[in-house]
């Protein structure tokens, strides 16, 4: 038997959907990324194919076997595509993961080519051979410390002291340093003594003959016919006096003895990174016009070529002229944050078998002096020269060599826990073996993501507008039923989009609308599956009235089967797809489970109050007419008599 009537009350749950829209739109309006208008706060985060833009899908590989990189490696990996995304200078550009290969980028309403992004990383170990400032608009104070620290260096019974109370030098107090690693990777251990000069004496007679010595013009450079032609472009945009004055400077000019120079110099000042990147080395670096925010937003693999001298800044503030790259990301063999002997966080550098051997070189001769010499302005806290770990366009540390290392290495600085972590974390992702090819690419445009937009919603109301003239014409009073669930689900679907936009990045996509679209036949699938049990119901001889509860209970176990059914293939189809395909089940699925919330919260109640009315009882008005005179039909009596009776 059907459940008594009182047992339902429809008011509690129409109390429940009407407090979640309540909620849901006070975060709409009220969230903390709610900015602007009225208009504004209603506004859902579109994706590319609706405002334009650029979209690639990265899909990372290890380069041995092929398989998954781990999730750390992933992570190393989008932050620095990252970075190299945000050198174009875009603002609200998006680097995700997704998955456990994807790197997924977005840069919404900019046609870009992105290319060059997905390069492998470029870390480069190159020595520091002068320094300059690099703010684009003073003279050449001495470059500012690259890290505050108060480090620990190795004495030579090997046990390790602080020495947070060094004499600060023109590097700064406490800078980084690199020592040899004892066994055990902990603690730092003096390098054995060679016969080599005597730092400070060969520091400053390299920093005589680099004076004394002048610097390659740009015509000594070697460079290809296109980067010829980039700077000729260049030379006519700052004009032929800007260009001869660059070109003279022998090293970084004093602009406050000279203002006559500054005056000169100042159009090198305007130039992008783009025309930046294609100036020789020499020029970037004495020109003090040209600042840090230049060099650092140069495209990606701007310094790349190991064989030539290359300009980078390290903490947006120093730019230091470097050497030719000894040793490449690839003779790394792993990195790691580790706690030394005096419980101090250092990071440990191991390298491979040939890359070990150009290691030891390369610290000779930081160390010594030799090859081409470092100037004052290079040199450590304690006179020594020092080697930048320069990655892809900026300096993530320029530590001071300790002695010839023939081991394994530490980095030691005032590092903590994170600061060290994210050291080596920089350090392994140049030597990764992975590789990235690009999978998907989309470029809209503006207008043509318009047009989109304006097709999806057209498609969406022709859609519902369908469903709707379906619903009245067989349906008619319950047809009323569905256009309210519709609305209202529209209504929770819309203002989820907009939370989840501001909360969780998540953007409509015109597969998205696709979704949605598909889920109005989800929708009216339940409803002719409520309203034909219904009908079932009154055939067996029930009453309208009667038949609305029993009809809820058949049909309920059915609805939520089919919902569930269609939310799984959702879930399935976001987890194995790539770019807007998963916009696509991402909203099917969403649309999904706000129906089956209509369906509980909403339309069986108002089933239950309309039963109650005179018009539901009406086979005209309530659109069950054709169920009616079937069960009146069926209980009609045999005897004719009894009938006109």
């Amino acid at each position: 038997m059907a459940p008594p009537q009182g047992q339902m009350r429809p008011g509690r749950q129409l109390a429940v959907l009407g407090f979640i829209f309540v909620v849901l739109y006070l975060l709409v309006f009220f969230s903390g990324g709610a900015k602007g208008s009225f208009q504004d706060r209603l506004e859902p985060r579109l994706g590319l194919d609706l405002i334009g833009g650029t979209r690639v899908t990265l899909e990372a590989r290890n380069s041995i076997g092929g398989k998954a990189p781990t999730a750390e490696n992933l992570e190393e990996a989008r932050q620095i595509i990252e970075s190299r995304v945000n050198a174009f200078g875009v603002a609200e550009a998006e680097v995700v993961t997704e998955g456990n290969r994807n790197i997924v980028i977005s840069l919404p309403g900019e046609n870009r080519n992105l290319d060059n992004v997905g390069n492998a990383a470029e870390l480069r170990f190159r020595k520091v051979l002068k320094g300059a400032d690099g703010s684009g608009t003073a003279a050449v104070p001495p470059p500012a410390a690259p890290t505050p620290s108060g480090s620990a260096v190795p004495n030579p019974s090997g046990s390790a002291t602080p020495s947070g109370g060094a004499t600060p030098t023109p590097s700064g107090s406490g800078a980084p340093k690199i020592t040899s690693s004892p066994s055990g990777g902990q603690g730092g251990m003096a390098p054995a003594p060679s016969a080599t000069p005597t730092p400070s004496a060969s520091a400053s007679a390299s920093a005589s003959a680099s004076a004394a010595a002048p610097s390659a013009s740009a015509s000594d450079e070697p460079v290809s016919a296109s980067i010829e032609q980039q700077r000729k472009a260049v030379e006519q945009k700052v004009g032929a006096a800007a260009w001869q004055a660059a070109n003279g400077l022998q090293a970084p000019a004093d602009l406050t003895a000279d203002p006559s120079l500054a005056d000169k110099l100042k159009p090198f000042g305007t130039l992008s990174p783009q025309e930046v990147a294609v100036l020789p080395a020499q020029m970037q670096f004495n020109t003090p016009t040209i600042g840090c925010k230049q060099l650092d937003e140069r495209p990606p693999a701007s310094i790349s070529d190991p064989k030539q001298q290359v300009v980078s800044c390290e903490d947006g503030a120093s730019k230091y002229l470097l050497d030719q790259a000894k040793v490449l990301g690839t003779d790394v063999s792993d990195a790691d944050a580790v706690l030394d002997q005096t419980n101090a966080w250092v990071v440990s550098l191991d390298f491979k078998g040939d890359g070990q051997g150009k290691w030891t070189d390369l610290t000779r001769e930081s160390f010594t002096n030799e090859g081409q010499a470092c100037d004052a302005t290079a040199l450590g806290q304690d006179g020594k020269c020092r080697v930048a770990v320069v990655l892809d366009n900026e300096i993530v540390s320029s530590p001071e060599i300790q002695g010839v290392l023939t081991g394994n290495s530490q980095i030691t600085g005032n590092f903590n826990q994170k600061d060290a972590s994210a050291l080596a974390g920089q350090l392994r992702f140049g030597a990764l073996p992975v590789t990235f090819k690009q999978q998907e690419a989309q470029n809209v445009t503006a207008t043509l993501g318009a047009s989109h937009l304006r097709a999806g919603l057209l498609a969406a109301g022709i859609g519902m507008l369908l469903v709707i003239i379906y619903a009245f014409f067989y349906y008619r009073l319950l047809g009323s039923v569905i256009f309210l669930s519709l609305i209202l689900s529209a209504l929770l679907v819309f203002g989820a989009l907009v939370v989840l936009g501001r909360q969780i990045g998540f953007t409509l996509t015109l597969a998205g609308i696709a979704g949605m679209i598909v889920s109005l036949g989800v929708a009216a699938d339940s409803f002719v599956i409520y309203f034909e049990r219904l009908k079932d119901e009154i055939r067996e001889g029930r009453s309208p009235r009667s038949a609305v509860p029993r009809a809820w209970m058949r049909a309920r176990r059915t609805i939520i089967s089919a919902n569930a059914i269609t939310l799984l293939s959702a879930v399935v189809l976001y987890v194995v797809s790539v770019g807007t395909v998963k916009g696509f089940a991402f909203a099917l699925g969403l649309a999904t489970v706000l129906d089956l919330v209509v369906v509980f919260l909403f339309r069986h109640p108002i089933m239950t109050m309309f039963a109650r009315t005179r018009a539901f009882l009406s086979p005209r008005v309530s659109g069950l007419g054709r169920a009616l005179p079937a069960r009146s039909q069926q209980t009609q009596p045999r005897n004719p008599r009894a009938k006109e009776a």
